[in-house]
């Protein structure tokens, strides 16, 4: 086991989350501090003006101060297509304040407008995006991610702000397309739902990869990348999806993976193989650069070791991918994983609520 899988382990473990937790808890009661949020700021910025709108009524509701530090808008590195971002943004704000049931509110909030020392905050605190809560030690994305505040905050299982139903009520036939990255642990998540509720819908799911954006020359910062290595955490353990062994598969052991995949698609293997690589490299430790832990990925899909090595010496599947990635930027979305159902499309592996709505709009 290399000293990175060993540290992704340790960084994801739910026993040092547990721990951490109580000894945030310890420490304010030990120093008689009350529960404070913290909310990260962004003027204009569609998912913090919607947190705006939630936050009193949620401080009151479970007794919690409240500290908003205004922010501005992120680096490069951190939202590398900033315009799409912000139209997609507003877009899915939209969606979400409708799915949500969350209406304006006038009531107004103190806001500390040190926008330097705000960042400078949020940056030891280990972030770097705006529509954030932080709460002793743990960091929650928008609307999304109160639930996992919630219940650690000891909410009744009723009382959670859960994300919208993911299914429409009955089967919907048609298709919908995922964009996805080899590399991606969303995408992983994504990967390992789509297909059974795709099943369920008794629809098609049409598989474009991509290549990651490290891969693109688009760097991720630090803080970018253990944010999500433990966001993904609480998502596969809400999926009972196991995580956390990681051996990433960066360089050598996407392309080769994505090479395997460009063969497996028409021959109606690919769900199979992707799943089986996205396991190894996410959950049990396995190096998609070496023959012998990708011949194990390769052969419980119930594919031939012979068939991947054939694959893997077609070069092909390069302007294939780059076709996907351009088809996604004419969607207007950049990530992965993004749906398309018809003409709607969504960025997020928890946006499948939205294409299995979708679905169903088309089958009325």
């Amino acid at each position: 086991m290399s000293a990175r899988t060993l540290f992704t382990q340790i960084l994801t473990s739910r026993r040092v989350r547990s721990f951490a937790r109580g000894w945030r808890a310890i420490g304010r009661t030990l120093n008689g501090g009350s529960k404070t949020l913290v909310f990260i700021y962004e003027a204009n910025d569609p998912y913090s003006e919607l947190l705006m709108d939630v936050m009193p009524g949620f401080t009151r509701h479970y007794g919690l101060n409240l500290r908003v530090l205004e922010v501005g808008p992120p680096e490069k590195s951190a939202a590398p297509e900033p315009e799409m971002l912000a139209r997609w943004a507003q877009r899915d704000a939209n969606s979400l304040r409708d799915a949500y049931g969350i209406d304006r509110q006038d009531t107004p909030l103190a806001v500390e407008s040190d926008r330097e020392a705000n960042a400078e905050w949020r940056r030891k605190h280990g972030h770097y995006g705006s529509g954030m809560i932080w709460f002793e030690g743990e960091w929650y994305w928008g609307l999304d991610r109160l639930h996992y505040l919630e219940r650690r905050l000891g909410a009744r299982e009723d009382e959670l702000l859960y994300p919208p139903i993911d299914e429409p009520d009955g089967p919907t036939g048609g298709s919908f397309d995922m964009f996805f990255s080899l590399r991606s642990p969303y995408s992983y998540i994504a990967m390992m739902r789509a297909p059974e509720l795709a099943e369920r819908w008794q629809a098609e799911l049409v598989l474009k990869p991509i290549l990651p954006m490290v891969m693109r020359s688009l760097p991720v910062p630090r803080e970018k990348q253990f944010y999500i290595v433990r966001d993904v955490k609480r998502e596969a353990e809400r999926f009972d999806i196991p995580f956390g062994k990681i051996e990433d598969p960066v360089g050598a052991g996407v392309e080769r993976g994505l090479a395997i995949l460009n063969r497996a698609i028409p021959d109606g293997q690919a769900i199979t193989f992707t799943q089986s690589f996205y396991k190894g490299v996410w959950s049990e430790g396995l190096k998609a650069s070496s023959d012998k832990d990708l011949r194990v990925i390769v052969e419980r899909a119930g594919l031939d070791w012979a068939y991947a090595q054939d694959a893997m010496a077609d070069e092909g599947w390069r302007e294939t991918v780059e076709a996907n990635r351009q088809e996604m930027f004419g969607l207007g979305l950049w990530g992965v994983p993004t749906f398309r159902v018809g003409q709607n499309s969504a960025f997020g592996q928890d946006r499948l609520w939205q294409v299995g709505r979708w679905l169903g709009e088309g089958a009325a």
